[in-house]
């Protein structure tokens, strides 16, 4: 179930699609502090895995989830099928957080959850486009977009963030 409007009343409206093709919404994360994430198996940031999945282990049993978003717009970095990005992610970075199915983020067929998150907190000069792999939202228990980070951002400069939120 996707909802296309671009005016959702809630974060928690959204379906999406978990990677091994089960249809859920996004209230299943209600409560939760996220941070979500588009990633790629074969990009210069791929090792921001490591990073995602050492955070996640941290702070998971207090509240807070990362959600990986493949997305193959950005240099044709993420060209596989969902079982073989569910095994490199698996296999190369021990990934355990909770991976979706591969999504555009821009353009007329950008998945509605990334048309809700870009349209709450806008990058870099105010523009709504996310500009590579691995930009990353950080959202708050109530489901309103807190942040959004470039890709160069690490997980680890988000931590303190995370710490706040999580209370």
């Amino acid at each position: 179930m996707r909802v296309a409007s671009t005016k959702q009343v809630s974060l928690y409206e959204i379906g999406v699609k978990t990677i091994d093709g089960r249809q859920i919404l996004m209230d299943q994360f209600k409560g939760r502090v996220l941070l979500i994430v588009n990633v790629a198996s074969r990009c210069g940031f791929t090792p921001q895995y490591d990073g995602l999945e050492a955070i996640y282990r941290k702070f998971n049993d207090r509240g807070f989830s990362v959600l990986g978003f493949p997305c193959n717009q950005f240099g044709a970095q993420e060209p596989g099928t969902a079982a073989d990005i569910q095994q490199f992610c698996t296999e190369q970075y021990h990934v355990t957080f909770p991976l979706f199915e591969k999504v555009d983020v821009n353009g007329t067929n950008a998945h509605p959850l990334f048309v809700f998150l870009k349209s709450r907190q806008r990058g870099l000069l105010g523009t709504q486009s996310i500009r590579w792999n691995f930009t990353k939202f950080l959202v708050n228990r109530d489901g309103e977009v807190i942040d959004r980070f470039g890709s160069t951002t690490k997980p680890a400069a988000i931590e303190p963030l995370v710490v706040e939120l999580l209370g």
